[in-house]
């Protein structure tokens, strides 16, 4: 099994993105199911979001225009979706870089 672990860096602030409202999801048989919903803590990340994740395909989708908003900034991706494949034994952290419009993201460890 792989675990799966995120966090989220604002980088307009300079600082992370607390509350950040994500939810992973796995593919099966053609249709995206969700698999566990979270949100980012006072450091930005989401440590233990998936800690037995089966061998698959994955999404990550945050919801960024909420984060954005309650800030009163505006940008232009509402969503991000981040789309994986997991090989079942490894470790899969995928950080979020953010600004108001735009993102970047990587797999780090």
């Amino acid at each position: 099994m792989s675990s799966i672990s995120t966090h989220v860096l604002d980088m307009v602030l300079g600082r992370p993105a607390a509350g950040v409202v994500l939810r992973l999801e796995s593919h099966d048989h053609g249709a995206w199911v969700e698999y566990c919903e979270s949100a980012t803590d006072r450091d930005g990340r989401c440590r233990d979001l998936a800690p037995d994740a089966p061998p698959g395909t994955y999404r990550l989708v945050f919801r960024t225009g909420e984060y954005l908003a309650r800030s009163g900034r505006r940008g232009i991706y509402p969503e991000i979706a981040i789309m994986f494949i997991c090989d079942g034994g490894e470790h899969y952290h995928l950080p979020v870089l953010l600004s108001d419009n735009g993102y970047t993201t990587y797999r780090g460890s």
